[in-house]
């Protein structure tokens, strides 16, 4: 069985199997939307636009629109 690795939350940088949360990235609910609030006040931001090429070395991943509901596919 593979063990679960650990990763630090992006918000408040405590290690642990985040990604198999219900909030992964990050470790809880708070940590999620002070990440939120950053994007919103525009402390975390896109700087420029995103072209096709960025996208190319993607185009090999298997189809995934059950990764847009995560919430349907938790047990």
């Amino acid at each position: 069985m593979k063990t679960p690795s650990k990763v630090r939350c992006p918000t408040c940088r405590k290690s642990g199997d985040w990604s198999a949360g219900k909030f992964a990235p990050f470790c809880s609910h708070r940590c999620k939307l002070v990440d939120l609030g950053k994007w919103f006040s525009e402390e975390h931001r896109v700087e420029s636009p995103l072209r096709p090429e960025h996208f190319a070395q993607y185009e090999d991943l298997p189809p995934g629109a059950q990764l847009d509901r995560p919430e349907e596919n938790e047990t």
